[in-house]
């Protein structure tokens, strides 16, 4: 395999792996959210509290942002992303640097 042959398996690969985790996360969720409600309304735990509640919102709001990682911020903030960025400051550096060696020289000749 080529070297940019296996880049794109293996992003393909982080990328499944990334989604993988993200559907069994919700599925916990899901699983979680029925037994804490199963826990406060049948077992009779803490019933006056609807402690389940804040539980399940808290664990959906932990949820969002595992959402957000893995189909928002990693996948426009990827690998390419990054070189693009790189590429981009390396060429402002550089040209920083070549605007100042000409002003050096322009003054070391005058």
């Amino acid at each position: 395999m080529e070297k940019e042959q296996h880049q794109q398996y293996e992003y393909a690969r982080r990328r499944i792996k990334q989604k993988k985790r993200l559907y069994f996360h919700f599925v916990l969720f899901l699983l979680g959210s029925f037994f804490l409600f199963v826990a406060n309304k049948f077992f009779g735990i803490d019933v006056e509290a609807d402690w389940y509640i804040w539980g399940i919102t808290i664990w959906f709001f932990i949820f969002i942002l595992h959402f957000i990682k893995v189909y928002i911020t990693d996948r426009f903030m990827n690998k390419n992303w990054e070189r693009e960025q790189i590429d981009r400051l390396v060429t402002l550096q550089q040209k920083k640097i070549t605007q100042l060696q000409t002003k050096i020289n322009e003054e070391s000749s005058t």
